[in-house]
């Protein structure tokens, strides 16, 4: 099925290299027309930009599957080069989600403080493969297997919260932490029956509180409002 952009640019070309760079396509795979030429105002004052419009044909879901895999593998293993990174990766798929395995010498530098410097990588990488595509898709990076390591670690975190907050009757606020850590700490308490857990402050200092009684009372109790993060 086709389907088409239209953007804008300074120049015709600088335009089109956009539309291009937003679609992760090459100049051969699409067709490219222009509606409007850049034409300069008087001395340079109320200048019109050019505006092309680049039409190209949306692959199938398993060929999708495939230029997402590929594209993951170009991109990454340029950004490791760049970052003088030593690292292969191996890329597999499983329904909408793309696990990246990363190997490398310096795992420590790969992974950083708190995996600090794997989510953002993972973060980039989600941006750069799902920007200007219609099929969106969740790109998962590990090394060493950091990820379950880290999930074991604050679901043991969460259960000994858990008991301070009953052996205490009060509520216990953990350190700032990602959206993604604060899900694993919701998750790991949501069938805990009584405490339960509800996040406040804001980024990059947003915290989950664990809460002494159940979802209703520790609302109630704390004037926090309590919902689930990580949709």
């Amino acid at each position: 099925m086709q389907k088409s952009i239209e953007v804008q640019g300074r120049t015709e070309e600088e335009a089109i290299e956009t539309a291009l760079e937003q679609l992760g396509m090459s100049r051969d795979d699409v067709s490219v027309e222009i509606i409007e030429q850049a034409r300069s105002g008087f001395m340079g004052l109320k200048n019109t930009p050019a505006t092309v419009k680049v039409t190209y044909e949306e692959a199938g879901q398993e060929e999708a599957r495939g230029n997402h895999a590929e594209r993951i593998d170009i991109f990454l293993t340029g950004l490791f080069e760049r970052m003088d990174f030593d690292v292969s990766l191996h890329v597999t798929q499983e329904n909408d989600t793309m696990s990246v395995i990363l190997t490398g010498n310096d795992p420590g530098a790969l992974i950083g403080r708190r995996g600090e410097t794997l989510d953002a990588i993972q973060h980039l990488t989600n941006y750069v493969i799902n920007r200007g595509s219609s099929e969106r898709v969740r790109i998962n990076l590990d090394a060493e297997n950091y990820r379950q390591r880290r999930n074991d670690s604050l679901e043991s975190l969460a259960l000994r919260m858990a008991d301070k907050v009953l052996k205490y009757r009060r509520n216990m606020t953990l350190d700032p932490m990602n959206a993604y850590e604060r899900h694993v700490i919701h998750s790991a308490l949501q069938d805990h029956g009584q405490v339960s857990t509800f996040s406040v402050g804001s980024e990059p200092n947003r915290r989950v509180v664990v809460a002494y009684g159940n979802n209703a009372e520790a609302s109630k109790n704390t004037n926090s409002p309590k919902y689930r993060e990580w949709r």
